[in-house]
């Protein structure tokens, strides 16, 4: 005897399982990846944001720096103006008289007068960094602040300093009278911006600074280093 049922069963078929497990599948690739690409577009924005605040903050140094040069023609083996321009990046060395708002200064006390020594120099992931070395000016170099240096600006590109002398018509691509001050001196730099897995070099930033004093003759030096 046979009974007879009027209900039919409805299921799923295999074929349709694995399609909405397929598309299912490209829906969460498809979010993942936006997500992603979200994430690292906001990465390199904040990037390229750090990097633009720290070239100014670099920029910013290096003008209070220049503009508070000091130079005692009694003393000048302790004042000497040093700049290097032989290799990729420039290098500046001098004594500066640093206000209480420049970079670190908290960690000298009393002691304003100091050579500061900016510098570019390959950092721990092979980037360069553009460096500032500090120390009072009769004092031995500090083995900490040789050894970290504040640094202000990674990824840089370019760092060019250019000097008009007394007597000079046109820019001189190199300063080698260390007894001397350049009457004017133009400092380039230039950080580089990340993008994807390139790096393209940003715009740079040009300073020109005339040098309000020349070297300080003996007769008006007090409280000189002495010899």
């Amino acid at each position: 005897m046979r009974i007879a049922s009027g209900k039919s069963t409805n299921a799923f078929t295999l074929i349709e399982i694995m399609i909405a497990l397929v598309i299912f599948s490209t829906v969460i690739i498809a979010i993942y990846s936006t997500w992603t690409a979200i994430l690292r577009s906001t990465k390199v924005g904040h990037d390229a944001a750090a990097d633009v605040q720290r070239e100014r903050i670099a920029v910013r140094a290096l003008e209070e720096a220049i503009l508070s040069v000091q130079m005692f023609q009694e003393n000048i083996r302790y004042y000497s103006f040093e700049a290097d321009t032989s290799s990729d990046f420039a290098a500046l060395s001098f004594v500066a008289r640093l206000p209480k708002s420049f970079p670190r200064s908290g960690n000298f006390g009393d002691q304003a007068v100091r050579r500061v020594t900016f510098a570019v120099e390959a950092g721990k992931d092979s980037r360069n960094e553009l460096v500032l070395r500090q120390r009072p000016i009769l004092f031995e170099p500090n083995v900490d602040e040789d050894e970290n240096p504040l640094v202000l600006a990674r990824n840089v590109k370019a760092f060019t300093v250019e000097f008009l002398g007394p007597r000079s018509q046109d820019w001189e691509p190199e300063w080698l009278y260390t007894n001397q001050l350049p009457r004017k001196i133009r400092f380039s730099l230039a950080l580089g911006l990340a993008k994807g897995n390139t790096s393209e070099s940003g715009d740079a930033i040009t300073r020109m600074i005339t040098l309000n004093r020349g070297p300080i003759p003996s007769s008006m030096q007090v409280g000189a280093p002495p010899r």
